[in-house]
């Protein structure tokens, strides 16, 4: 089965060339620290490539979709989730959820009343790396390998 990437936008929203924020906005990053889940598709790696300066992605685990829909997901009037509305969308449990939502099978922005971002709050602790650069030059921007030890601090 496919794969799922969280992505995270890192960067706020002043000074943002038109084409990336056409792309951050396609996928309902509109502002600073939010995340979303979106499935791994030819198309998808071509928007990850074009807002790598402006967001942070990983390949997203089971335990870390169920802990930010358990936390963060909110539904119309901002909120929290419960067991009947996620029975509604046809699935048994959050298990059941995060695990559909993590291969990539289901995508947040087709599950209605869902909101198809997670608001995450600044990393406790701040952020160990550089918030300008790219991962490769110890950043935390574009591909990251270590986004769900950041993640655990923002939720």
């Amino acid at each position: 089965m496919g794969k799922a990437f969280l992505v995270i936008r890192m960067k706020g929203t002043i000074n943002v060339p038109h084409w990336a924020r056409i792309t951050l906005d396609l996928l309902h990053l509109d502002k600073r620290f939010r995340a979303t889940i979106i499935p791994e598709k030819d198309n998808t790696k071509g928007m990850l490539d074009k807002i790598k300066h402006y967001a942070s992605w990983q390949e997203i685990d089971i335990p870390t979709a169920k802990e930010l829909i358990e936390k963060k997901a909110r539904k119309d009037g901002y909120k929290k989730l419960t067991t009947e509305d996620i029975s509604k969308l046809g699935f048994k449990s959050v298990d059941d959820l995060a695990k559909s939502l993590a291969d990539g099978s289901v995508t947040l922005s087709k599950l209605k009343p869902l909101k198809p971002w997670f608001a995450l709050a600044p990393p406790k602790h701040g952020f160990k790396r550089s918030t300008k650069k790219m991962y490769g030059e110890g950043g935390i921007l574009g591909s990251h390998k270590e986004l769900m030890a950041q993640v655990r601090l923002m939720i």
